[in-house]
C-alpha cells in the first residue's frame, strides 16, 4: 500500500454546518505533508477523523489500510501531538512516558531514548509542572513517537519552541521521512514549514482547494517567476531602460538590485536573454513561495459578503 491516508468524498456535518464537505485526496507514505488552512477550514475535524475520535457523516477514509473508527488497535500505529498538550503536572517527564508507553503497549525502554532525542534528558526526573511551555511541547513530541508510529500527526508543533528547538523538531521530522514514516503537519507558519514538506493539503471552509506536491501546485498556479538582478556598478539606470524597452517593468530595491516579475511561459526565454546581458553582474530566480500559492488559491478566511451569499 503506497498511501498512509486515503479519503474519498469525506464529509462531516454538525447539524447544518459542514465541517468537511466531500473532500478526496491521498497522503503518501514516506512523505511530510502540510495540512493548511485558516481557523475553521476543517483541519481539526480531519485530524479527529484520522484518529478515529469521531465518525464521518459520509464518504470513505482509510488510515494505514484500515477504517480508524472501527479498528481501535490502529491507534497504536499512530502518533499524535495536539496543539495544546496537557500532561499530569505532578509526574516527571520519565514517569509520564513510562505510563503512556504501557497504555500504548510500546516498549518502556523507549522513554529514555526519546527524552534524549527531544533534548529533555537533563529534565527527565523533574515534575512536568516545572517545565516551560517549550519543554512541554518537546515532551509532547516524545510521547507522539512512542511505539515507532507509522503515521505521525503534528498540530502546530513549534508552538512555544525557540529557533534551535524548532530546527531540532524538523530534524526529527526529516528522520521520520527517511525511515519511511508519514508525517502530517498542521501549521499556520507557512514560511517556517515550507522547506520541510513534500506537499500540501489546503482546506477552506470545509472544502479541499488543492492537494499535491509543491512543484505540482506551483505548475497549477502558473504564477510569474520572481527575478532579482544585480547590475554592474553604474549600470543600473541603463539596465532599467533596456528592460523597459522590452516591456519588462523592474523595480529598484534599497540593496541596489532590480526586482522583476516574468510570466511563467516566458521565463526560460527571458532568463537566457538576461544571462547574456553584460550589464548584469548576478541574477537570482525565485519560485513562488508556499504563502504565495496559499494566497493564490484563496485559502484565507471567507469574506463577510461571500459568507452571506
Amino acid at each position: 500500500m503506497n498511501h498512509a491516508i486515503e479519503f474519498e468524498a469525506l464529509a462531516k456535518r454538525y447539524g447544518m454546518l459542514a465541517a468537511l464537505d466531500g473532500v478526496s485526496a491521498c497522503v503518501p507514505r514516506g512523505q511530510v505533508i502540510g495540512l493548511l488552512g485558516h481557523n475553521g477550514a476543517g483541519k481539526s475535524t480531519l485530524i479527529k477523523l484520522i484518529l478515529g475520535l469521531i465518525a464521518p457523516s459520509g464518504g470513505r477514509l482509510d488510515v494505514l489500510g484500515q477504517s480508524p473508527w472501527r479498528a481501535h488497535a490502529l491507534r497504536r500505529r499512530i502518533g499524535y501531538l495536539p496543539e495544546s498538550a496537557t500532561f499530569y503536572a505532578n509526574l516527571s517527564g520519565r514517569e509520564l512516558l513510562d505510563y503512556l508507553a504501557r497504555l500504548k503497549q510500546a516498549p518502556r525502554a523507549q522513554a529514555q531514548a526519546l527524552l534524549e532525542r527531544v533534548g529533555l534528558a537533563h529534565a527527565a526526573d523533574r515534575r512536568i509542572g516545572t517545565y516551560s511551555k517549550g519543554m512541554r511541547q518537546r515532551l509532547g513530541l516524545a510521547q507522539a513517537l512512542l511505539g515507532s508510529p507509522e503515521l505521525v500527526l503534528l498540530d502546530e508543533p513549534t508552538t512555544g519552541l525557540d529557533p534551535q528547538a524548532t530546527r531540532e523538531l524538523y530534524r526529527i521530522v526529516g528522520e521520520l521521512r527517511a525511515d519511511g514514516r508519514c508525517v502530517l503537519v498542521s501549521s499556520h507558519l507557512l514560511a517556517e514549514l515550507e522547506p520541510h514538506i513534500d506537499g500540501a493539503l489546503i482546506l477552506r471552509q470545509g472544502k479541499l482547494l488543492a492537494a499535491g506536491s509543491l512543484a505540482a501546485l506551483g505548475e497549477q498556479a502558473a504564477l510569474p517567476a520572481h527575478m532579482l538582478l544585480r547590475p554592474h556598478e553604474n549600470a543600473g539606470a541603463e539596465l532599467m531602460t533596456q528592460l523597459a524597452a522590452r516591456g519588462l517593468a523592474a523595480q529598484s530595491r534599497p540593496d541596489g538590485r532590480l526586482e522583476l516579475q516574468v510570466p511563467r511561459e516566458a521565463k526560460l526565454r527571458t532568463l537566457r536573454e538576461l544571462l547574456a546581458n553584460p550589464a548584469i553582474a548576478d541574477l537570482d530566480v525565485r519560485e513562488p513561495t508556499l504563502a504565495q500559492l496559499y494566497d493564490w488559491l484563496g485559502a484565507g478566511p471567507q469574506p463577510a459578503a461571500e459568507a452571506r451569499a
